[in-house]
């Protein structure tokens, strides 16, 4: 399975995580973001920056994910109505840090917050089985001028 990071070009040589706290992670747990789709690691990046921050030099990363690799899955079920919204963001942060402490798969499977019936990949860089997810390609990613008017 193919899936998409796009990130700030120095970011772009190597599968690796910043320890940031973002909806899957607090601070200080490594956890690498990857989408389904280059659309949606667009659309993930446009969530969280703003105008200006989208005139930085990006690069789309595309990562390959061997097809035999376990993927586990947060069921939408599972999650609290409102799930997307900031205040529950503590629940969704234990659960990828439950996920990474674990060491159960290297690769989590996760609603997108933006699309309904979109996925994204957390891959866990901890897990023994990581060294088999592959960076096959990093290349120049410009944002259209249209989005957030720039």
């Amino acid at each position: 399975m193919l899936v998409y990071r796009i990130t700030l070009a120095k970011y772009a040589t190597a599968l690796m995580a910043s320890g940031r706290a973002a909806r899957w992670n607090p601070n200080e747990i490594d956890m690498i973001y990857t989408s389904g789709s280059i659309s949606l690691a667009c659309l993930e990046n446009v969530v969280h920056r703003n105008q200006l921050g989208l005139n930085s030099n990006f690069r789309v990363m595309t990562i390959e994910i061997p097809d035999d690799l376990l993927i586990l899955d947060v069921k939408y079920s599972n999650l609290p109505s409102n799930w997307t919204d900031f205040e529950h963001m503590p629940i969704t942060q234990t659960m990828g840090e439950d996920w990474i402490k674990q060491g159960r798969s290297p690769v989590l499977k996760v609603c997108s917050s933006i699309i309904d019936g979109e996925y994204n990949y957390l891959l866990n860089p901890m897990h023994t089985d990581f060294k088999l997810i592959k960076l096959l390609d990093s290349k120049s990613f410009v944002f259209d001028k249209r989005i957030k008017g720039l």
